[in-house]
């Protein structure tokens, strides 16, 4: 399935800001090459575009890769003194750009600064033989930004700058659909002026608030509010730390990244089972919740399709609110540094994020903090 394809339902009347869907992911890392080997080998992408020395740019090289309507740009720097080597330096691996794809990059740029956002950069075309891309961007949490993409007149396999690019290496698909959503971790006492960032800046709608009592365990707790733009296309949880008796995973996430950023990727799948088979199948390791958790699933949750025994042996996690229920489960960190992960999520009618295992995934990352001494 083309990422380009328009979706069919689009932001309503009153949309103030209106977003037709996440365009890419753009991870900054330290071996974009080697990074781009791992997605495709363990988590099903496909190679489709480079940009490097070979195509005059001569002070990175990046990566694109897609799944269906999943696409990441991985980037690393040629140079040791560059904003990507920095960005490296002091958060390892992690998320750069929230791209955003709109009708009208321009106009959306210019809304933001309107209401308040910082610029990035000003909106600027970029042009080759295959037509024309506008990008525009604004700063929100950390040094994370929102890159507005509008590309309706491009047929190209990226962007301008970019050539398509395969690999002999037989990538599979596991399944991912498309971006559910987007985590971002922020300080002690920040998460309701993002909230408020989103709601003001970008016509956002506070969707749902998770507070310590709601995600907490014996030792450590968070606290979550969730904003969603007008169609539902965009959803960003954002999560502070709440005091516990110990550190939780968002103060780990804040000691290894050295700031705010983004937490973890959720992508939807249609088949969890079969998604998850074969990711355990290319070696991706996902965090652990003891057999106990399913003694009351059912009991939870009511009637499912799936076998509870298939659930279990596969450690895949389920939650039920009034529009239907969800199947989750999240890998560890996907680089050294014990910072940013991906979710995988089948939604069979709800819409919410899984409250119900909170707690069970909360013990499970505490297990993983006091493996690294951190907890």
């Amino acid at each position: 399935m083309d990422v380009l394809t328009k979706p069919a339902v689009t932001s309503s009347a009153t949309d103030t800001f209106p977003i037709n869907g996440t365009d890419h992911l753009e991870l900054y890392v330290g071996n974009a090459k080697q990074s781009a080997m791992y997605y495709q080998a363990a988590l099903g992408f496909e190679l489709v575009a480079y940009c490097g020395p070979e195509t005059k740019v001569f002070d990175r090289v990046s990566y694109v890769l897609q799944q269906n309507k999943v696409r990441i740009v991985l980037t690393s720097s040629l140079l040791p003194d560059t904003e990507i080597s920095k960005h490296v330096a002091l958060h390892g691996d992690g998320v750069k750009v929230l791209a955003l794809w709109v009708d009208d990059a321009e106009k959306a740029y210019y809304t933001a600064l309107e209401r308040g956002a910082q610029s990035a950069f000003a909106p600027k075309t970029l042009h080759d033989d295959h037509g024309s891309v506008v990008v525009a961007a604004i700063h929100t949490y950390g040094e994370t930004i929102h890159t507005f993409v509008e590309r309706s007149a491009y047929s190209g396999a990226f962007m301008p700058g970019f050539i398509p690019r395969t690999n002999a290496y037989p990538s599979k698909s596991v399944g991912f659909q498309y971006v559910d959503h987007c985590v971002g971790n922020v300080e002690l006492g920040a998460m309701n002026k993002w909230v408020k960032f989103y709601q003001d800046v970008m016509g956002f709608k506070l969707l749902i608030t998770f507070d310590d009592n709601d995600i907490s365990t014996e030792y450590t707790a968070l606290m979550s509010k969730v904003v969603s733009n007008g169609n539902g296309y965009i959803k960003f949880p954002i999560n502070e730390p709440a005091k516990g008796l110990k550190r939780s995973q968002i103060d780990e996430y804040l000691d290894f990244y050295k700031g705010a950023g983004v937490q973890h990727i959720a992508v939807a799948t249609n088949d969890i089972m079969a998604t998850i088979a074969q990711m355990r199948a290319n070696g991706v390791d996902f965090l652990y919740v003891p057999e106990t958790y399913y003694e009351d699933v059912l009991e939870r949750v009511g009637t499912i399709d799936e076998s509870i025994e298939d659930l279990r042996s596969m450690n895949i996690l389920v939650d039920r609110d009034e529009d239907g229920y969800l199947l989750q489960i999240f890998t560890k960190p996907i680089q050294d540094r014990p910072t940013v992960f991906f979710e995988v999520i089948q939604r069979k009618g709800a819409k919410s994020f899984g409250k119900g295992n909170f707690k069970a995934l909360f013990e499970a990352i505490e297990r993983e903090q006091e493996l690294r001494g951190t907890l």
